[in-house]
């Protein structure tokens, strides 16, 4: 027996019914876990540069202020004082251009170094002052969600930025006092307004408070780090944290455009 041919569809739309239909199937979205980490770029290399030259000129200051206030070695006069001297005036030097570039980018930096993250401009981030310090304290379990700065830790920073100040502007008035130009001409008249001594207590007063923000720095990096685990200590040197999903969508620094920007 021989097989007939199959015959053709006659019209278009027995041409359409004999073909095969085609079900297309919408694809599901990606589903993320949000503890999921992520590689997030934080801190510029401006941010890092200024961190890392303020740090080293605050421990080279602070030595050689003190041996400057209460010389060791004898002479005190002799030719060790000068280069101590001429290495604080050097050092005072590093921390004012680390000081001006922070201050440039306050303007030109992402949304973590510039100026609004360090001022509470909003009742989240005043609020989040006392909720950090009870943290820090102790007294609360909860650390406030932040990819940047915390706000305590952001005040205490432009703390620091007047104490600077205050540092830099008493340090030349005593360079002054040994008749070191330009100091001496461009300084005389607070010497005179103010007193010497009052100047050199200053002085030794912002240092001290310099001081105890550093090792509240140390100290609350070291324990925020222990606790989130997301780099924060190595951010410092390599820009990058890792948060988890959820922590960059609830921070109060946060929000979906930046899991655009991780990686």
């Amino acid at each position: 027996m021989t097989a007939e041919p199959i015959a053709a569809p006659s019209t278009v739309a027995e041409s359409i019914v004999a073909r095969p239909s085609t079900v297309v199937v919408p694809s599901e979205p990606v589903r993320h876990d949000p503890e999921e980490r992520v590689r997030l770029y934080v801190w510029e290399v401006p941010v890092r540069i200024s961190h890392w030259v303020l740090a080293g000129s605050i421990v080279v200051l602070t030595l050689t202020g003190f041996y400057i206030a209460n010389p060791f070695l004898v002479p005190p006069s002799g030719p060790i004082m000068t280069d101590v001297r001429t290495v604080h005036l050097l050092s005072a030097v590093a921390l004012l251009a680390s000081g001006l570039l922070r201050t440039v980018w306050l303007l030109a930096g992402n949304r973590f170094a510039r100026w609004s993250a360090f001022f509470p401009i909003t009742r989240a981030q005043f609020l989040e002052i006392f909720r950090q310090a009870g943290y820090y304290a102790f007294l609360r379990k909860e650390i406030p969600k932040v990819l940047g700065h915390n706000q305590l830790a952001a005040s205490a920073y432009v703390l620091l930025f007047f104490l600077i100040v205050i540092e830099v502007l008493t340090g030349f008035v005593l360079y002054g006092v040994l008749g070191i130009e330009p100091a001496q001409s461009l300084f005389a008249w607070v010497r005179e307004l103010i007193g010497l001594q009052t100047i050199r207590l200053l002085h030794h007063l912002a240092m001290w408070g310099i001081l105890a923000i550093a090792t509240f720095h140390v100290y609350s990096c070291v324990l925020v780090d222990n606790i989130e685990k997301n780099g924060l200590l190595s951010s410092i040197i390599s820009g990058f944290k890792f948060p988890t999903r959820e922590e960059v969508l609830e921070s109060r620094d946060g929000g979906p455009e930046l899991l655009e920007e991780a990686e």
